[in-house]
């Protein structure tokens, strides 16, 4: 498919000297200066991030929250109004449709925000949930356009452009709020991101997306800000061990596989794929998701190489990209679950014929506590 969609910022990213690259058709921003540059500033200060257009998809109706927990792992009955949770709906196997994030906007209403090229399957699955029940499903499409504020700075910088408390306690990890964000009113403003660090993702009407921008870059040059494309949204990702659809995650891994079992609620007595969840969280799987950390000094393995433990071939990189703030190659694996412990030592084939050793993490390697987030 040709780059024949845009995302509303589409010329201000080429007057910034984006280069893109074909997502589902979008002209998305790969890289403006370059990924480290990007990476680094997103660390340090603030970074800005298109990932490209972003659909919600809206569940409304006085069952609504019903159906979200027979298609979601997620407890949605349970999920106060104000609060997001990241979950996933799920095939009869287990495997992950997708990985998403959950709104609850009012008692009656949700947004999912799925991975751009999961809408349809998405929506799939949470009419498949709908059965008698009284609820509608919207693709609400691209009325709302995104940006993601992320950084050590990113607070600083929103809290100058808007009246509303955006303070620890005001808005905690993993909340929203609606504000008026840069005179831009009806801002869904989400104390969430896919940096690691404290961040912010705002979800606004789209005529409005030119302005926003602008505001943002003018009133970010006192904080460092700096616009980033997805290389470095995938560098910042891997030090976090957080996983991508596409490559970590597809609809033959399942949730506790890839180490996301904390997002998966078996109080709930019904949802897509419980009795096989319920079985690899009592009793275990066979493989495990790892982040694995290269030695100094080693290229960048390719999806699909094969990690070894003393010659024998224990699984294969899913996804890998280099930690800039670790100075170490990284790459993601599923391997059985006895080498799935911090401190293994794997190898990693490469195209030359020769290995490269690797460390296993079962965490994140860079803050895996997870406290910039939330701080």
């Amino acid at each position: 498919m040709a780059m024949i969609r845009h995302s509303p910022y589409h010329h201000q990213f080429v007057a910034h000297g984006a280069q893109f690259v074909d997502r589902i058709g979008f002209a998305a921003p790969f890289v403006f200066t370059s990924t480290e540059e990007e990476h680094r500033a997103t660390r340090e200060k603030v970074g800005l991030f298109d990932v490209y257009y972003q659909v919600a998809i809206e569940v409304a109706g006085a069952d609504a929250a019903k159906v979200l927990d027979r298609a979601l792992v997620a407890d949605t009955s349970g999920q106060p109004v104000g609060k997001v949770v990241y979950a996933a709906p799920c095939n009869d196997q287990g495997g992950m449709i997708d990985d998403l994030t959950c709104f609850r906007t009012a008692s009656d209403r949700f947004l999912l925000y799925p991975t751009p090229s999961r809408v349809a399957q998405v929506i799939a699955a949470v009419q498949q949930a709908v059965g008698g029940s009284h609820a509608v499903i919207t693709n609400l499409g691209y009325k709302r356009a995104y940006i993601s504020v992320q950084g050590p700075a990113s607070r600083a910088l929103l809290q100058g452009l808007t009246s509303t408390d955006l303070s620890n306690t005001a808005l905690p990890y993993f909340s929203f709020i609606e504000a008026t964000v840069a005179d831009v009113p009806e801002v869904i403003l989400s104390r969430t991101g896919y940096s690691g660090e404290l961040g912010y993702e705002l979800f606004y009407p789209s005529e409005y997306a030119e302005h926003m921008l602008d505001t943002l870059l003018d009133a970010g040059r006192a904080h460092g800000a700096r616009l980033c494309g997805l290389g470095a949204l995938r560098t910042l990702r891997i030090e976090k061990r957080y996983p991508l659809y596409g490559l970590d995650l597809d609809e033959t891994t399942s949730p506790i596989e890839a180490g996301l079992g904390w997002t998966v609620k078996l109080a709930k007595p019904e949802f897509r794929g419980r009795a096989v969840l319920e079985k690899q969280k009592t009793g275990g799987t066979s493989r495990r998701l790892v982040l694995l950390k290269l030695a100094a000094g080693a290229a960048q393995p390719a999806v699909g190489a094969a990690v070894s433990v003393e010659e024998r071939v224990v699984g294969k990189v899913s996804s890998s990209d280099m930690g800039h703030s670790l100075g170490a190659m990284l790459a993601m694996a599923y391997v059985p679950p006895e080498f799935a412990v911090d401190g293994t030592v794997v190898r990693i084939a490469s195209a030359e014929g020769a290995a490269a050793e690797a460390t296993v993490f079962t965490c994140a390697a860079y803050d895996p506590e997870g406290k910039r987030a939330k701080s």
